[in-house]
């Protein structure tokens, strides 16, 4: 069975910094294109940061200087290090497992969530 679990959420002030973990479990952690998403109230989800199988990243404009995704293949874990928080960066956090498969379908796994709240 799949599982991808978020930790690492919580509440900082603006200009603070937490760092996001996501373990994954019952799927091939370094086959899969890793993400980290995100849904504020009244919004719809979105990419924040992207990462291969091959190690490329992404980011969203509004997070880019100031976000960093990694991933640790042994520990099947993806991380995301968040600098510089902006109360508009608070939602909550999503982690997100992708990969391709035959036949022109994909394999999409998600994680419950993780609240960030940043204060002014």
């Amino acid at each position: 069975q799949v599982a991808l679990v978020e930790s690492g959420g919580g509440l900082v002030q603006a200009g603070g910094s937490l760092t996001l973990s996501c373990a994954a479990s019952g799927i091939i952690f370094s086959i899969n294109d890793m993400g980290w998403y995100r849904q504020a109230p009244g919004k719809q989800r979105e990419l924040v940061a992207g990462i291969t199988s091959g190690g490329s990243t992404n980011y969203a404009d509004s997070v880019k200087g100031r976000f960093t995704i990694t991933r640790d293949n042994a520990k099947r874990t993806m991380y995301l290090q968040m600098n510089s928080l902006k109360p508009e960066d608070t939602a909550v956090y999503y982690c997100n497992a992708h990969r391709l498969l035959p036949g022109f379908r994909a394999a999409d796994y998600w994680g419950q969530g993780t609240q960030v709240t940043v204060s002014s």
